[in-house]
Formats: structure tokens, sequence, C-alpha cells
């Protein structure tokens, strides 16, 4: 590659990911990248498909914890964690963290935000009434939060409400009341120490054509002086560094 990356947004096989741990140092160090963060889903017992079960947790640290020792002096290695926001888990003993929502929580359930369109489009209708800028400004107040409640380094895809929404099919991300809630949260966020992912996952995946976040709100980060960082929000080892040459210039 032109250019030496690293990933620090990386899901193995011991959450929603397809590869063991020391498979994806492997892939690493055969890219040339000079680092590799791991960071699992945190256990939450309302995400039980996707996150590490608290034994998987202590699995995952540990087996980390043994590849940071193996592979000392060839590649940088680091113990994050991916925290949804309503998480229970302790935070404690990571190198850093990723704080995401990827639920919300209203009328007593906790309702998923990126796991289909179909269970996005339900939420919508059956707890706001099919407005679709309520939906999103309740994710956006969310993710004001983030920061008060984990003390991330991160904040993870920020408009991940956007998942399903290739050219506006479900709702205009021109609309005013969804321009507003991203704005508050961007001046919420520009306030606390945290970088943003350029995240180029959802393409990996084929939902999306371009990074979260979009381009308005890039350039909203860049006007803010608010520091980005690439990720893949790797699932499998042929993605590590999916898209980083494209959308390096995106951090300038």
């Amino acid at each position: 590659m032109a250019e030496q990356f690293s990933n620090f947004h990386t899901h193995t096989c011991l959450c929603d990911g397809k590869d063991r741990p020391e498979d994806l140092v492997q892939e690493a160090l055969r890219l040339g990248c000079p680092a590799l963060g791991f960071s699992g889903h945190a256990y939450a017992p309302y995400d039980g498909d996707y996150c590490m079960s608290p034994a998987g947790t202590e699995e995952y640290k540990a087996e980390i914890r043994r590849l940071q020792e193996k592979y000392a002096g060839q590649i940088r290695i680091y113990l994050g964690i991916e925290q949804d926001f309503y998480s229970p888990a302790s935070t404690e003993g990571y190198d850093y963290i990723i704080s995401s929502v990827h639920y919300l929580y209203k009328d007593g359930e906790y309702l998923p935000v990126d796991a289909s369109r179909a269970a996005q489009e339900q939420a919508v209708q059956q707890h706001y009434g099919g407005d679709w800028y309520a939906f999103t400004e309740d994710y956006f107040d969310t993710l004001t939060r983030v920061y008060e409640k984990t003390r991330c380094r991160v904040v993870g895809h920020f408009d991940l409400v956007t998942k399903f929404n290739e050219a506006d099919a479900l709702f205009s991300t021109d609309h005013p009341r969804y321009r507003r809630a991203v704005l508050r949260a961007l001046d919420t966020l520009s306030a606390v120490p945290v970088v943003f992912e350029i995240n180029t996952g959802a393409i990996s995946r084929g939902y999306r054509t371009e990074p979260y976040p979009a381009r308005w709100i890039l350039e909203e980060l860049r006007r803010r002086g608010i520091k980005r960082i690439l990720s893949s929000d790797c699932h499998s080892r042929e993605n590590l560094l999916f898209g980083f040459e494209e959308y390096a210039p995106w951090l300038d």
C-alpha cells in the first residue's frame, strides 16, 4: 500500500465478526499495519445475537492480552471495546472505548437502530407514529450523552441511523429537523475530547456508497476542529483496511 494504515474498529468471532483474533493480527501484519485495535461488542442483554457474553468478554480480554505479548515488537495491539450506550458492562481495563448507539430505549423497549431496514421501519411506525424525524432526533439526542456515559475516546459511526437510507429512501437528510438534530449533537460532542470515525463498514457490507458520516457532516467536523480517524468497522479480515486509500483524503 502507498501508505501504512491502522484500524481500531475490529470485530472477531467472539462477537459478530467472522475471524479469530490471531487471524486478524496475521492479516494486519501482511498489510503492514503499524497497529491493530480490537473492539468487541460489549455485553448487552438486549443484543444477544451480536454482543459478547460475560464469559466471552473475559475470553476476549485474555486472548487480546496474549496476542499483545506474542506479537510485541512486530505490531502494536490494543484491547478496546465498542460500548453501546445502554450496555451495563464495565468499561474498566480497556485501552480505549468506542461508544455507539445501536439501540434506542422507548416505551419500555430497546429498539434496534441498525439491525435491519424492516426492524427500523417497525420501530418508527410503532413507537414514533411514523415520524422518522422524531426517531432521528431521539437517536442524535442519545448520542449527545455518549461521552458523559462511557468516557469514550471514539464516537462510532455517527450517523448510523442512515444505514438503510441510501439516496434518502426513508427520510430526507436535508430536512430542517434532521439537520438541527445532527448539529445539536455536534455542538455537544465538540466540547469533549473525542474523535469521530470515518467509517467504511457499511460500504463493504453493501448498505452505503460512502462512509459515515455524510459529507456535509464531515464539513461540520472540520469547521469545529473535531479530529477524525479511518475505521473499517471490520467484521471479516478481507475488509480490514477497506477503502482506506480512497477515503484517507477525508481526514484532511
